[in-house]
């Protein structure tokens, strides 16, 4: 029997996020989350859905002109098919982005596929959701973004990426910008010295989805 999977939507877009951020994504968003964040834009998407063919999966992200898709949620690893997903994305030669909230065990992610795992700040309602353990199954060319709702999210951050030695890493600091400027954490990075990304969300200043 064909493996299938729990879809919300597939629409083609503009990557917002990442160090993909400009590049026209094709994006699989995936039903169902095990978080409940404060500041949650999609909580449309937790709620169960039909199941969807793998195969008939393919045909929709075969419609649009791409070669980028994110698998995204939702939380993605919260299906175990997911993973035969990427397999056939990679054999079609796709390049692979996972966007994850941290909270789900990366070790059967396969290498070839570009992690961005969101670690939870306390602000999130969840900020003691990422396993230590995940650290290990990262590859370089992985990502970890913090959503960051205050000063208060900011400094755990920091205090992350320094007990974890995450400095060489590519980090991403995202404000909440109803709640965090994107202005006042630019100032704080600067007087930082920071080695991390700042990010905006590219498809809310353009108004796309």
């Amino acid at each position: 029997m064909e493996k299938s999977l729990s879809i919300c939507e597939i629409f083609y877009s503009i990557q917002g996020e990442s160090t993909y951020a400009g590049f026209p994504c094709i994006f699989i968003r995936m039903a169902e989350c095990n978080l409940n964040c404060s500041y949650c834009d999609t909580k449309y998407s937790h709620l169960p859905q039909d199941k969807v063919p793998i195969s008939e999966i393919m045909a929709t992200v075969a419609q649009y002109p791409a070669r980028l898709v994110e698998i995204t949620g939702g939380e993605p690893l919260l299906q175990d098919n997911v993973l035969k997903l990427m397999e056939q994305l990679h054999l079609e030669e796709y390049d692979i982005l996972l966007e994850t909230n941290g909270s789900m065990y990366l070790g059967e992610v396969p290498d070839y596929v570009r992690k961005i795992v969101d670690v939870k700040t306390p602000g999130s309602g969840h900020g003691d959701s990422f396993p230590k353990w995940n650290l290990r199954y990262l590859q370089p060319h992985d990502e970890l973004k913090f959503v960051l709702t205050s000063h208060y999210d900011y400094n755990f951050a920091k205090a992350f990426i320094n007990t974890h030695e995450l400095g060489n890493r590519i980090l991403l600091f995202s404000p909440v910008t109803r709640l965090l400027p994107a202005e006042t954490l630019a100032e704080w990075m600067l007087r930082d010295g920071i080695k991390a990304r700042l990010q905006i969300q590219l498809h809310r200043v353009i108004n796309l989805r």
